[in-house]
């Protein structure tokens, strides 16, 4: 069981890195493209019953592959399907107006971009495609609502961007996230970590495609077991909590004395990591921390944070010790190094080494050298 009793330095080497978020809703460049779009509970955009006529709903529904289920981005503004496109009912711009299939007719309410932040956003409307009711069930109606940023209006879509050969531009396929997680808790969705990857532009995408898929593999083989394999979305320990507040801080606990436990992929603690993490990605942690465990999206960014600015208490942050060819060994050192390198904790390294090694194998690179600290 995981747990995130570290020591304070962990956390606090080295300054924050601001966050550049400025670009979440600058647009993809326009591309031919085909492919699935995924969202909510990794389930995809599907056309009911893959019907073809004018008016046909359109939903969410387990991904089976089907070409009603294959979406074209044919670099003209539009979401085609079944030879028709994506469009909004009687061309209405209001919170809640359904989308339907229908014949392409060049009109505003057919017109759609796919951002960076993985929103799929009518400019018409200056509304985003959404999961009604943020409800996951098979079936759901798909609408436009106002742009929340909620991950029922997260999408990975043909045009998210390019690299990877995947639809959402990341270096790991869904289906090789869920063969990495296969028991992960529902809560760490694959959408909800692609979302959050807008945050650190530099993650996955830096160097050769083995050096991004290297990377890839040593986040999630870090993440998998601080999580246990995704499993656990908050610290298991729960007397630890009243620990984490550092009252010495001048902005104190605000969300009170036990508020600031581990949470997410790398099981963030401490009021002042919530603060600087918060700070860095422009969300208030610090008075809101339970964002961490009931925003997937949110939960991503956090592990992405201490991940591609944080030294811990090694001399490089992870994301540079695989880019640079420091190897996996030293992100264990920047995680957790004060108690698990140098002969303090042989078998939590073999566990982590043993999770790079698989991850690896699965993304088709070698593990590189210098897997241990």
């Amino acid at each position: 069981m995981p747990t995130s009793s570290r020591r304070r330095s962990r956390f606090t080497i080295g300054f924050v890195l601001a966050a550049v978020l400025a670009a979440l809703f600058t647009a993809a460049p326009a591309q031919a493209a085909d492919g699935a779009i995924t969202g909510l509970a990794g389930k995809c955009v599907d056309v009911a019953g893959a019907g073809s006529a004018n008016g046909t709903a359109v939903q969410l529904y387990d991904c089976n592959g089907t070409g009603a289920q294959i979406w074209s981005n044919p670099g003209d503004g539009t979401l085609r399907a079944l030879g028709k496109c994506l469009d909004v009912v009687d061309r209405s711009t209001a919170d809640g107006a359904a989308v339907q299939l229908w014949d392409c007719s060049g009109g505003a309410n057919q017109q759609w971009q796919v951002t960076a932040a993985h929103d799929i956003v009518n400019p018409a409307a200056n509304k985003c495609l959404d999961v009604r009711d943020n409800n996951s069930a098979n079936g759901t109606r798909l609408q436009i609502w106002s742009c929340s940023g909620g991950a029922n209006q997260k999408w990975n879509a043909p045009a998210s961007g390019g690299g990877g050969g995947t639809p959402s531009g990341f270096v790991v396929s869904e289906a090789q996230f869920n063969q990495m997680f296969p028991n992960r808790n529902s809560f760490y969705t694959y959408s909800g970590l692609t979302a959050a990857l807008s945050a650190y532009p530099g993650f996955t995408t830096t160097g050769s495609d083995t050096v991004r898929k290297q990377e890839a593999a040593a986040f999630l083989a870090n993440v998998n077991h601080e999580t246990g394999g995704l499993v656990y979305v908050v610290e298991q320990n729960t007397a630890n909590y009243p620990h984490y507040c550092d009252w010495g801080q001048p902005y104190g606990c605000p969300a009170g004395q036990a508020a600031y436990y581990g949470r997410g992929p790398i099981q963030l603690s401490w009021n002042f990591n919530y603060k600087a993490a918060g700070d860095a990605l422009g969300i208030d942690l610090l008075n809101n921390p339970w964002q961490v465990e009931n925003n997937a999206s949110v939960a991503w960014k956090t592990g992405l944070w201490y991940w591609n600015t944080q030294s811990g208490p090694g001399s490089m942050t992870p994301h540079n010790a695989m880019v640079n060819g420091a190897g996996f060994g030293q992100t264990i050192r920047s995680i957790n190094g004060s108690l698990e390198c140098d002969g303090k904790n042989p078998a939590q390294v073999q566990s982590r080494v043993d999770a790079y090694q698989r991850f690896t194998q699965i993304l088709g690179v070698s593990p590189g050298n210098n897997l241990y600290c």
